[in-house]
Order: structure tokens, then C-alpha cells, then sequence
């Protein structure tokens, strides 16, 4: 047995810090986040936070319809960049002729990274008052814009990672089941999709989390009106996010108020959401693997 080298044990030291601090860093902003947003729980009763009605000038902190706002947009996002993104990265990875992948790939590499304030002023410009027009209604200011755009921003990220996944399963998987009488599509419904479902529930974990998180093209394209989701017609109506209320109001408020320690307990409430999605979705991804493993042994 070789003895180990410095630069193998500074090396595996630093992977140590790099894997430890991150999260270390989340409990430093979850802390943050507890210690501005707490004071909420003891200035503001439970029944006032539960309430349909947010204006803070008279002292309504209603925060349902800042949640209901936000999951509306965030499932609609979800709808529309989920089917988009799978059947886009399984074209990309196999279907579509190598000279075709190789502008694709990077193609949607660049398009995950358009700043998110160019495309809400896109939004405003032309999503928008095609919407109003398509669908006559009295504003494009919509959940729906919101959703359509959001939903855009998110395929690159299911898309990217999803097509990883999918290269990374082995080639003998597919020539296995091409063997067996299988049809190229029956080899991706059947036995490319299934191999890489960590992989692709991954990718559409992290394309969700982008949109439940994202601020700036929301608060520009959803009509910013706190107003309670009662329906599927809600999205056609403005809505308003918890991410658009903390930008809006936070730079507004004075340190220190009751205002202020509200709009930190939103930030937890959008913490644990976050938290909750991507806990689930690594459970999701632990039982496929330990499933596999027993299929495999």
C-alpha cells in the first residue's frame, strides 16, 4: 500500500470544507432569516397572517394571497416547461443527427443564461399585450404571463440536466432492447427514460426551484395585485409573488418595523417551500437508486 501524498490529503481537505460549507451556509441564512423574520410570530397574531388581505399601510398582513400567487405561477411554470423540457432533451439526446446536437447543446446552455430582467422587459413588450389580445381580456398582467415565461426560463435547466442524464446511460441498454424487438421509441419510453429518471427528476427539481425562487420577471409581468387564487380563472387574473413583495417592499421599509419583520417571514416561509421541494425530490431520487440497486443485485 503506496503512502498517501500531501497534495492528495490537502486536496481531499478541501473537498471536506467545500462539501461542509454549503451547509453551513444555508444555516447562516436560515438563521438570518429567523432572527429578522421571528419577531413576526409575537407583533402579528396567526389569524392576521391567515387573512386574504395584504396592505401593509393599514396593518393587513394577510399573506395567503402572496403564497396563493406564488404556487399558481409556479405549477403553471411547471406544466408548461416539464412535458417541453423531457421531449426536448430526449430529441437532443436520441433523436436528433450529431452536427444538429452539437448547436443544440449549446444553444440551450446560452439561453439558461439570459438575465432574467431582459426577458420580463420581453414580456412587457410582447407577451404581454399578445396575451390580452389572444385571449381578450382587460390585461396581459396575468398569472399566465407569468407562468409562460417562467416556464421558458426553466426549460434550459430541465433540459440541460435531463439530457446528461439521459447520455449517461449506457449504450448497451439500447442495444439490448433494440434486440429484443423493441422500437427506438419503446428503447426511450421504455428503458432510456427509466434508467435516467434520477437524473431527469433532478433537472426538473432544479428548473421548478428556479421558478418558485425567480423575482424580477414576475414582479414585471404578473400585475403585482395581492389578490387570493380562488379558481382556475385566477390565472388569468394579476397575481403577486412572495419573491415580487420582498423586492418591492423591501427597500421601502423602515428597519426594524413590523412591516419589516414580515417581509422576512415571507423569505421563511419561502425557505421552507424551497426546502420542502428539494427534500422531496431527494427522497424521490434515493428510493429510485436504492431500487435499482436491488433490481441490479
Amino acid at each position: 500500500m503506496r503512502p498517501i501524498g500531501w497534495s492528495e490529503v490537502i486536496i481531499t481537505a478541501l473537498i471536506k470544507v467545500a462539501g461542509y460549507s454549503a451547509i453551513i451556509f444555508v444555516t447562516l441564512i436560515f438563521t438570518f432569516l429567523l432572527r429578522e423574520g421571528a419577531p413576526t410570530l409575537f407583533e402579528v397574531p396567526l389569524e392576521a397572517l391567515a387573512q386574504t388581505r395584504w396592505y401593509p399601510i393599514e396593518d393587513y398582513y394577510g399573506i395567503l394571497p402572496l403564497i396563493g400567487g406564488s404556487l399558481i405561477v409556479t405549477f403553471g411554470a411547471a406544466l408548461f416547461a416539464v412535458p417541453l423540457g423531457i421531449a426536448t432533451a430526449v430529441y437532443i439526446a436520441e433523436i436528433a443527427p450529431r452536427w444538429a446536437r452539437e448547436i443544440l447543446k449549446p444553444l440551450v446552455e446560452i439561453l439558461g443564461g439570459l438575465p432574467s430582467v431582459m426577458l420580463g422587459f420581453i414580456g412587457i413588450l410582447i407577451i404581454v399585450p399578445f396575451v390580452r389580445e389572444a385571449l381578450d381580456i382587460p390585461t396581459g398582467l396575468t398569472a399566465f404571463t407569468g407562468a409562460l415565461i417562467l416556464g421558458g426560463m426553466a426549460i434550459p435547466t430541465i433540459v440541460s440536466v435531463s439530457e446528461d442524464a439521459l447520455d449517461a446511460v449506457p449504450k448497451t441498454y439500447r442495444d439490448a432492447s433494440l434486440a429484443m424487438g423493441a422500437t427506438p421509441w419503446q428503447t426511450i419510453w421504455r428503458v432510456t427514460l427509466p434508467a435516467a429518471r434520477s437524473g431527469v427528476l433532478t433537472g426538473v427539481m432544479l428548473g421548478v426551484g428556479r421558478a418558485i425562487g425567480e423575482t424580477m420577471t414576475v414582479m414585471m409581468v404578473t400585475g403585482n395585485a395581492p389578490v387570493l387564487p380562488t379558481g382556475l380563472r385566477s390565472l388569468f387574473s394579476p397575481v403577486r409573488t412572495m419573491t415580487a413583495t420582498i423586492a418591492a417592499e423591501m427597500g421601502e421599509v423602515a428597519n426594524g418595523s413590523v412591516h419589516y419583520h414580515v417581509l422576512f417571514f415571507i423569505g421563511i416561509v419561502l425557505f421552507l417551500i424551497s426546502l420542502i421541494v428539494n427534500l422531496t425530490a431527494a427522497s424521490v431520487v434515493f428510493k429510485q437508486r436504492k431500487r435499482s440497486e436491488r433490481i441490479l443485485s
